[in-house]
């Protein structure tokens, strides 16, 4: 196998399996931040119950996350050696800084919050869920952060023998870029949390268990997913639209499969590009609304793929499908809760068991979708690894082979899937034990 296909194969096996956690981590902590507030100042024992079950369940998140998390580290070294040799100076600070908050911030006040009550929680329980959620949402904004560097590199200068220095933190950590993409993959985080939080609560209605805290779950995840699932597309999705049409516009092209540069573009809604005859085949349009959203006007022109070189496309089929897939996921999430939110104003949710089923069977696809704006993201990027300055090609170490990175790739997918099977043994034991069986300490 290629070198650079392999390692690519690798860190998008590792990356996308180890992406399913933090989106855990990131969207649940809001509500152990919730109940173990209220448990620690209202001293209500069914949100002490709340409090224990989802944080027992935020931890096995961290924990799978933690582990899956460290073989990418060292794939910098191992397999993209040129590339952290060029750019290690930049892309360094925030990996470092995402460091010190996932392994000191969190995984010390989360220890606190596991095994150091007894009883009801107490005050200082309910600032180390703060100081927990504080340090999950900074560790997953300074990810974001190395990765906006690549998609749009800012306050670096070319060093000499290939290598970019930074000359402005403040410019990386606060770009444009990091602020909208973070702002984009947090709402789908927390899209997500919301949405597990109300599967939960449906599965419990319709197993006649747990009555009263499956309503509260039910109506926060429900409540919470629907402004969620708005802000999703406005304004966060937008904006990342108008970055990826200002800075990438190729990739623009890309995700709406648009090869011919067009005056009054259409927005695709279904169809399926074919690179090789460079065209969509049977669409379904909307006229105009591609040039609207992407310049604010109708009749603007919007470069088609034409207008790039064939080399700086990147893969055209999976970015398009991948945009598609999260863009379709998103809107279904709206209407889904859109209806509950209005089965929930006519006090009918709790007895609509076609839309409890629904909910139940709704908790994975966002998951999908999430992944799929991954996918969309650095799929979207190709072919470059630091977009304008460095191809993935150049990127990759030139000493290991595709042979041996393939080797490593069998062993990581038998270590994951085991690692995978033993993590929904765990979320699912805890959710067949119920809330009110939430061990007071935690293991």
């Amino acid at each position: 196998m290629e070198t650079v296909l392999a390692d690519r194969l690798q860190f998008a096996f590792t990356v996308m399996f180890h992406y399913l956690f933090p989106i855990g981590t990131i969207g649940l902590a809001p509500f152990v931040v919730a109940y173990t507030w209220k448990a620690a100042h209202g001293g209500d024992p069914e949100d002490a119950a709340a409090a224990r079950f989802w944080t027992t369940i935020f931890a096995v998140n961290f924990a799978a996350g933690v582990v899956t998390g460290i073989p990418m580290e060292f794939q910098f070294g191992t397999n993209w050696a040129a590339f952290s040799r060029s750019s290690g100076s930049v892309v360094g600070q925030p990996l470092a800084m995402e460091g010190m908050f996932a392994f000191f911030l969190e995984s010390i006040f989360l220890g606190a919050l596991l095994y150091g009550r007894r009883g009801k929680p107490t005050r200082f329980m309910a600032w180390a869920a703060v100081m927990v959620c504080l340090g999950s949402w900074l560790s997953g904004y300074f990810i974001v952060v190395t990765d906006a560097w690549m998609q749009h590199p800012v306050g670096y200068v070319a060093g000499p023998n290939g290598t970019y220095q930074l000359t402005d933190i403040w410019a990386v950590v606060l770009s444009s870029w990091a602020r909208w993409q973070f702002a984009h993959v947090f709402i789908g985080a927390l899209l997500t949390g919301s949405l597990i939080v109300a599967g939960v609560g449906a599965y419990y209605l319709l197993a006649k268990r747990e009555t009263a805290l499956a309503k509260r779950f039910v109506r926060s995840g429900i409540i919470a997913a629907f402004v969620l699932s708005i802000l999703a597309a406005f304004p966060t999705g937008d904006i990342n639209a108008d970055d990826v049409t200002k800075y990438q516009p190729v990739k623009l092209a890309a995700m709406e499969g648009l090869f011919q540069s067009t005056h009054g573009a259409p927005l695709a809604i279904i169809g399926m590009p074919d690179s090789k005859s460079r065209t969509l085949l049977d669409p379904v349009f909307v006229p105009g609304i591609l040039s609207y959203l992407a310049y604010g006007n109708f009749g603007a022109n919007v470069n088609g793929l034409e207008a790039y070189p064939r080399e700086f496309w990147p893969p055209v089929e999976l970015t398009y499908y991948a945009y598609h897939v999260m863009v379709g996921l998103g809107t279904i999430f709206g209407g889904i809760t859109a209806l509950a939110m209005l089965l929930l104003v006519m006090r009918r949710l709790y007895s609509t068991p076609l839309m409890l089923w629904v909910l139940m069977l709704l908790v994975p696809f966002p998951y999908i979708a999430n992944e799929a704006g991954w996918v969309v993201s650095e799929v979207g990027r190709q072919p470059w690894i630091v977009y304008g300055l460095m191809r993935t090609a150049a990127g990759s170490s030139p000493t290991v082979s595709g042979g041996e990175t393939l080797f490593t790739i069998i062993g990581f997918t038998g270590l994951y899937f085991l690692l995978g099977v033993l993590f929904l043994s765990l979320v699912l034991r805890e959710i067949g034990l119920g809330p009110s069986h939430a061990p007071e300490v935690a293991v």
